[in-house]
């Protein structure tokens, strides 16, 4: 009995004194914004891509050795690119296919950051009541317009969220690629 508990210690101690303790410590750090990262491309206010960038970049400084390439970076950069064009582009697509104003779309937005300090309700309803109620107010269209309008903004702004998480999952895939198989 005391021999198999005298084995189980060494062998975790040998575990645990061979473990190179760096390379786990960069990983960690890289999985982790990689996390935040992806949870960032469908959150407000929170630079998805741009931290799953960040992470590319600390871990090539921390670990140079297996770090990414040149064309890993070009990949990356084109991922923060492709998704800041989506996200400026999908909301006033939406509006603007549905028949939006400018005040619509303004009203969207605003809606959008006053709904922020009522999350997970005001992040649905507050770009919605923010596009109708400016819509309503300043461009003076009628209810049923009106609400068109904001549902189609609202309808853009998901399309979107959802078009920059797979840009994201992309940009992932593509550091994984990068790092550890080519």
């Amino acid at each position: 009995m005391t021999e198999w508990l005298t084995n189980a210690w060494n062998a975790t101690a040998h575990f645990f004194t061979s473990m190179p303790w760096d390379v786990l410590g960069v990983w960690s750090l890289t999985i982790c914004l990689l996390i935040v990262g992806l949870i960032g491309s469908v959150v407000p206010f929170l630079p998805g891509p741009l931290l799953i960038f960040a992470a590319g970049i600390i871990h090539t400084v921390l670990r140079p050795e297996a770090g990414m390439s040149v064309w890993g970076f070009v990949a990356l950069c084109l991922g923060i690119v492709l998704s800041y064009v989506i996200d400026f582009v999908s909301g006033a697509m939406g509006a603007r296919w549905f028949g939006a104003s400018r005040w619509g779309i303004a009203g969207v937005f605003i809606g959008g950051i006053v709904g922020m300090f009522f999350v997970p309700v005001g992040l649905i309803l507050g770009p919605l009541i923010g596009g109708v109620a400016f819509e309503l107010i300043f461009e003076k269209k009628r209810l049923q317009p009106a609400a068109k309008s904001a549902w189609g903004s609202l309808l853009g702004t998901g399309v979107g969220l959802v078009l920059r998480l797979i840009v994201a999952l992309g940009m992932v895939g593509a550091f994984l690629l990068d790092v550890l198989v080519w």
